[in-house]
């Protein structure tokens, strides 16, 4: 077996876990560390097959100690999802296995399926890339599944926002009281609650990208049930920050023309909208990272915030 560094070694219980659950004849011959994920280590594991060929499963394993005490719960979410999408057209990967507890690796791990594809972040292309999101969100939204996935749950109060230097104080006020108020009912749906393009992987031919198509949805640790708005608002959010706050108005209307429904009054879907927002404001820092570690080094973390604010102030002019 080699690796493709140090850092991609997989731990000798998880590796004896990871083996246990292979076809007879199979060996591990390469492992990989992706890159870009935020609460978790994540590795490709290549897989030779009796027959001479290969394939390749990933390995998902949480060993930040911030992480840690969400981990058995996020694991449970994601083999549930995971084993919910089967069949269902949502392209997903397979589970393989799971240990949520780490009762036989060293920390907390999930074994699936590798999906072709990857993820696209560039500005080039941007206006082909939301109406499949848009599309891919409604089909997920559509799952109706036999036993619901735990309410959302939003942790950003009007007390723990981080306004940017240098914001539209009056905007970032008017925001703030916006979530102040109660949450609006809602009709629930399947959510995936982390829907958004760093979780989206494309099939993008060569010098064309405006052929793109998703090849697969990752990250299903935080599925819940709740309001459509919400997903909805998380991609906005991210595609504002990606690609400037125009798309992020946009991603709503995409949704709406592939046939997804959203809240009937204005003020409800704003509500949705500036709670994202401003749930990203705490975290704008390790939102900004992988994206640069992916090749937008220009989105550093000041430049995120500016485009946050002007995020913001667009949503609050949107509705005067």
């Amino acid at each position: 077996m080699t690796n493709h560094d140090e850092a991609a070694a997989v731990l000798p219980l998880t590796l004896a876990w990871v083996s246990r659950h292979l076809e007879v004849g199979e060996r591990i011959v390469r492992i990989e560390v992706l890159h870009g994920g935020i609460t978790a280590e994540m590795r490709r594991l290549t897989i030779a097959t009796r027959d001479g060929s290969t394939r390749d499963l990933v390995l998902r394993s949480f060993v930040d100690l911030y992480y840690l005490g969400h981990a058995e719960d996020w694991l449970h979410r994601e083999a549930a999802a995971l084993s919910l999408l089967t069949g269902t057209g949502v392209p997903a990967p397979g589970l393989v296995a799971v240990d949520p507890t780490a009762a036989y690796c060293e920390y907390p791990s999930l074994l699936m399926t590798h999906l072709a594809g990857r993820t696209v972040l560039d500005d080039e292309g941007v206006e082909t890339r939301v109406p499949l999101l848009a599309r891919q969100l409604v089909a997920i939204h559509a799952l109706r599944p036999a036993e619901r996935p735990k309410e959302y749950v939003t942790l950003t109060t009007a007390d723990t926002v981080v306004i940017p230097r240098g914001a539209d104080a009056a905007a970032w006020e008017a925001a703030i009281d916006v979530i102040r108020r109660p949450a609006p009912p809602y009709e629930g749906r399947f959510l995936h609650r982390d829907f958004q393009p760093g979780n989206v992987l494309f099939d993008v031919p060569p010098s064309r990208a405006a052929g793109a198509q998703i090849a697969g949805v990752v990250d299903w640790a935080a599925t819940s049930w709740g309001p459509a708005d919400l997903d909805v608002a998380h991609c906005s959010t991210n595609l504002a920050l990606l690609h400037g706050p125009a798309w992020g108005l946009r991603f709503a209307e995409a949704y709406e023309e592939a046939g997804g429904v959203l809240a009937a009054a204005a003020s409800e879907r704003l509500y949705w909208q500036v709670r994202d927002a401003l749930a990203c404001s705490e975290e704008v820092q390790v939102v900004a990272q992988p994206w640069r570690e992916a090749g937008r080094t220009e989105l550093t973390t000041r430049a995120v915030e500016k485009r946050l604010d002007a995020y913001v102030t667009a949503l609050m002019d949107w509705t005067r």
